[in-house]
Parts: structure tokens; sequence; C-alpha cells
């Protein structure tokens, strides 16, 4: 199936274009719209209607695609964290994620994410499972629920503290070195303060 002119995509091939278009424009700063979004893709003003009801579900679209983008940058090194060394390397490229495509970063967290698209859904829970595996793996005796919580917003607070400049300016070695730093403090030594419930006794005798 085919469309014919203007709109002179193959089928499938549309969707992507528009997506291609919709981060471009992004990348300006410019606001998101499908009639800007269809210009810049060289197709018909009604074209994205074709894959996307409204700007909204183009924006889902979006937001599924930098979860997926997240995703495959957490776990490029294939190894599963041993140290908090590891763990800190993960909170690097999470930042960098965010430093690297800001406008698309902010899109992904901009919206809630409901049942209304199970793929943007389970694109944003699959970044929670590395988090909450790396944590897991690093620390087997905590509590895997709220480990995986404090660690995704320690990384995520860390990614927005550097966006909106509260942190300062500096190279990107330099901002590698401040999460390092940053998620070392909090989770180093982690093996027993984190990892080890307190003994029945003991906390009982602490009362």
């Amino acid at each position: 199936m085919s469309t014919s002119g203007k709109d002179g995509y193959h089928h499938g091939d549309l969707h992507s274009a528009l997506l291609k278009a919709a981060l471009e424009l992004l990348k300006t700063g410019s606001e998101l719209s499908l009639r800007e979004v269809a210009r810049r893709a060289g197709v018909s003003s009604a074209a994205p209607y074709r894959h996307f009801a409204d700007k909204r579900a183009l924006e889902s679209a979006l937001a599924m695609e930098g979860f997926r983008e997240l995703g495959r940058e957490l776990s490029q090194a294939g190894v599963i964290p041993r140290t908090v060394s590891d763990i800190a390397e993960l909170g690097v490229r999470y930042v960098e994620f965010a430093l690297k495509r800001p406008a698309l970063f902010c899109l992904m967290f901009g919206n809630a994410c409901d049942d209304s698209n199970d793929e943007r859904v389970r694109a944003a829970a699959e970044v929670r499972g590395l988090v909450s595996t790396a944590l897991a793996s690093v620390f087997p005796g905590a509590d895997a629920t709220a480990l995986s919580t404090a660690g995704w917003s320690l990384v995520h607070g860390l990614a927005f503290l550097h966006l909106d400049g509260k942190l300062g300016t500096g190279t990107r070695q330099e901002v590698a070195a401040r999460v390092r730093s940053s998620i070392e403090a909090i989770f180093s030594g982690g093996s027993t303060a984190v990892g080890r419930r307190k003994p029945e006794s003991t906390r009982t005798r602490s009362r």
C-alpha cells in the first residue's frame, strides 16, 4: 500500500518520517504541531492524521521512542552492575541522555503515563526495570521497590538539576564526575547501610 504525490511514502515509512520531523522540530525549541511536522516531512497537512489522532498521540509516540532510546543507552554496557561505581556509570548515562536530548527528555516526563498507550507504558517500565535490576544486583538484601524508587529519583533529580542549570555548567567530564560523586556519596558503603537490614534483636534493644 502506498500514497501518491506529495504523500509519496510507502505504508510504514510515513510514520517514521513524521517522527523524525517531530524530533527535529523539538530540537529547534519550536512549538510542536501536526501541521508543522507535516511541512517538515514534506507531506500534506492531512497526512499525519493517518497515524496520529491528535498532537497528544504524536507526543506519546515521541515519548515512547525516547524511553526506548534511553533504555538502549542504559543497557549499552551489556553487563550486570556489581559495584556502586557501576551504578554511578548508569547514572552518568542517564544524565548525559537528558543533556543530549533535553526537549525529548522533558516531553517523556512531561505527561502522565496511562494505559492509553501500552507500548509507551512498557517502554517506561523497562527503563525503571533496568534501574531496579542494577540496584538489586548490588544490594540484594534491600527492599527492591523502595531502592528502585530512590535510585531513579536520584538520577532523575540530577538530570533535571543539570538541565535547569542549578548545578552550574561544566564540560561533559565535569558533569560526569559530579554525577558519579553524588551517587557514590549516597550509595557507597551501601552493602551494609542499605543492603543489609538490622537484626531483629538489635532493633528491639535500640528502642
